[in-house]
C-alpha cells in the first residue's frame, strides 16, 4: 500500500512539473512573439495623434534617456512640425549645420498599430559629439511598453537598415547606469570598447560589426 502511494505521489508531481513547464514555455513563446511583431517605419501623419501621445508619455516619465533617438520631438508642439523637421534631417544638404543626416523611425506594433518606440540612424559619426559618445543611433521605448523586449527588436531591425546602407560597423553607447540598454546592445552583438566620462556621467562605448 505504501509503495503504491509513493508511486502515485511521484507520478502526480511529475505531471504537475510537466504542466508547469508547458505553461512556462507557452508564456515565453508568447513574449517572444509580441516583441517580434513590430515594424520600423517612417513617421507620417497617419500616426500623428499617437506621436503626440508618445511625446506626452516621455515628458511625464522625465528619465535621463527620454527622447533618445526621437529627433527634435521634445521641442515640437505638433506632429506635422516634427515630421517636416525629420524630412529635412534626412538629407545632408538640408539638415542643420550642427548635425549629420539621419533617419528616424517609429516602431509600430503590427497587432494594433500602436507606437511602442522610436529609433534613429545617423548616416555617419564624423561629428565631435557623435564620434565620442553619441554614436550611430539612439532609441526610446514608450514608458508604458517597457520591459517587453521591444528595444532589442528595434535595434535588430535598425542594424539591418545599416547593412542596407553598406555600413560595416556602428557605434552604440549607453550610460553605466542603464543596464537595460546595455543588455539590448549586448543581445545584438555589441562588443565593449571602453568607458568614458562625459560631464560627470560614465558612458559605455560598444561597437557592432555588420
Amino acid at each position: 500500500m505504501a509503495e503504491r502511494r509513493r508511486k502515485a505521489a511521484v507520478t502526480f508531481y511529475e505531471n504537475l512539473l510537466s504542466e508547469v513547464g508547458t505553461v512556462y514555455d507557452r508564456g515565453r513563446n508568447e513574449v517572444r512573439k509580441r516583441m517580434e511583431t513590430i515594424t520600423l517605419i517612417k513617421p507620417s501623419m497617419e500616426f500623428g495623434e499617437d506621436i503626440m501621445q508618445f511625446r506626452k508619455e516621455l515628458l511625464e516619465a522625465g528619465d535621463s534617456d527620454s527622447f533618445a533617438g526621437c529627433g527634435s520631438l521634445r521641442q515640437c508642439q505638433a506632429a506635422e512640425e516634427w515630421i517636416d523637421m525629420l524630412a529635412r534631417q534626412e538629407n545632408a544638404d538640408t539638415c542643420p549645420a550642427d548635425s549629420v543626416a539621419s533617419n528616424t523611425y517609429i516602431a509600430v506594433r503590427n497587432a494594433d498599430k500602436r507606437i511602442v518606440g522610436m529609433i534613429d540612424l545617423r548616416h555617419h559619426i564624423d561629428h565631435p559629439v557623435l564620434s565620442v559618445w553619441g554614436g550611430h543611433m539612439g532609441y526610446s521605448v514608450r514608458p508604458s511598453e517597457r520591459g517587453k523586449g521591444y528595444a532589442r527588436e528595434m535595434l535588430r531591425q535598425n542594424l539591418q537598415k545599416c547593412r542596407e546602407r553598406k555600413m560595416d560597423k556602428v557605434l552604440i553607447t549607453c550610460s553605466r547606469n542603464n543596464p537595460a540598454s546595455e543588455k539590448t546592445i549586448l543581445a545584438n552583438g555589441g562588443v565593449f570598447e571602453k568607458e568614458i566620462c562625459v560631464d560627470g556621467e560614465y558612458i559605455k562605448r560598444y561597437w557592432i560589426i555588420l
